[in-house]
């Protein structure tokens, strides 16, 4: 088995645990820890293709990487603060409940 074939096997492991994670929890946190996992088998996916790709001279998965980084951290802090919104507002962050924050 090949370094690459054993990164992809890794991430996709890792992105089947945060899909479950994300679509099996109530919990709004729980979720974007999920979402947190399935976006960082993202990023090992293209280190893996940049690592062990045909050309490794350009840095292109590095840049790649770093992008989806910046959109990791300004999607936490955005669910970060919609979620301290919807608990100042309902005393829970269950996300049944979430649907009844209309008007």
């Amino acid at each position: 088995m090949s370094p690459l074939h054993l990164c992809l096997l890794i991430s996709s492991g890792l992105f089947c645990i945060g899909l479950a994670g994300a679509l099996a929890r109530s919990n709004t946190i729980l979720v974007l820890l999920g979402i947190e996992l399935m976006l960082n088998a993202a990023n090992l996916n293209f280190i893996a293709f940049w690592r062990f790709g045909p050309s490794t001279t350009p840095a292109n998965g590095m840049i790649f990487v770093l992008f989806s980084i910046a959109v990791a951290a300004a999607e936490a802090a955005v669910g970060l603060a919609l979620i301290i919104a919807v608990y100042r507002h309902q005393k829970n962050i269950r996300l049944q409940d979430a649907n009844t924050l209309r008007g």
